[in-house]
């Protein structure tokens, strides 16, 4: 039904390969989420390779903070291996889990390089408090969920579809005139990945309203466009649907 509905152009037969593709994908992100943890530095630099690992840093040593933006796309998981490649105080926004016994478990797996987690909750106050010290830092945010119908204040089209989004990314984005990034994670072959840093914009406290939600939803449904059977389409991704929000 996602497939259809993002890409009513495409015949059957090919949304049927496209489907097909993603399951196997999907097998690989299982496999590669439980090899994480027992792969060396050497495997995974020669798995998981940063484009211009120079272009955050650059920025970082201008004195600037960084937000980086992506998706559910190739290899999110992945995105913990990044200290590896810049030397970056990098924060990544998650979804503390319910079970508090794996969630530590996770947590372990996903800071084993570095990286600072944080709920969406407390990033505010770990780029202060990082700020405080005199470190700039790096937040990525994964933008692309679906928000909590209580959550929505804003709409946009993507993949076809009038879709809410998280405004989290901009509202931060602004409040601390940080540079935003998107992260373009492409698959190269199978068990194999590469990131390119892309420039949105350097300034973003005067940016008019929305500016940067469009801009980072755009160029995920480029990239989802670019190689299909790689974003998340398992999820119900687009369960409100906007008459009926207007008219409560």
């Amino acid at each position: 039904m996602n497939l259809t509905r993002a890409f009513p152009e495409k015949p059957l037969k090919e949304i049927r390969s496209i489907e097909r593709r993603f399951y196997l994908h999907l097998a690989d992100i299982f496999i590669e989420t439980l090899k994480e943890t027992r792969m060396s530095e050497k495997t995974i630099r020669k798995r998981y390779k940063v484009i211009n690992p120079e272009l955050p840093e650059s920025i970082i040593a201008s004195g600037k903070d960084v937000l980086a933006v992506g998706g559910h796309n190739s290899n999110w998981e992945w995105l913990t291996f990044v200290p590896l490649y810049l030397k970056v105080n990098t924060i990544i926004i998650y979804k503390p889990l319910e079970n508090k016994r794996f969630d530590r478990y996770v947590y372990k797996i996903r800071s084993r390089f570095g990286v600072k987690l944080t709920p969406m909750s407390s990033v505010v106050r770990e780029i202060i408090d990082a700020r405080n010290k005199g470190i700039n830092t790096m937040s990525v945010f994964i933008a692309d969920q679906n928000p909590r119908k209580r959550d929505i204040k804003y709409w946009t089209k993507f993949m076809n579809q009038d879709a809410p989004v998280y405004l989290g990314a901009e509202k931060v984005s602004a409040k601390f005139n940080m540079a935003v990034l998107f992260l373009s994670v492409k698959k190269t072959k199978r068990g194999h990945y590469e990131l390119t840093f892309e420039e949105l914009y350097r300034e973003t406290a005067n940016l008019p309203e929305y500016t940067v939600t469009d801009a980072h939803v755009k160029r995920l449904e480029e990239l989802i466009r670019e190689q299909p059977p790689y974003w998340t389409w398992t999820h119900r991704r687009w369960k409100h649907k906007k008459e009926d929000f207007m008219n409560e």
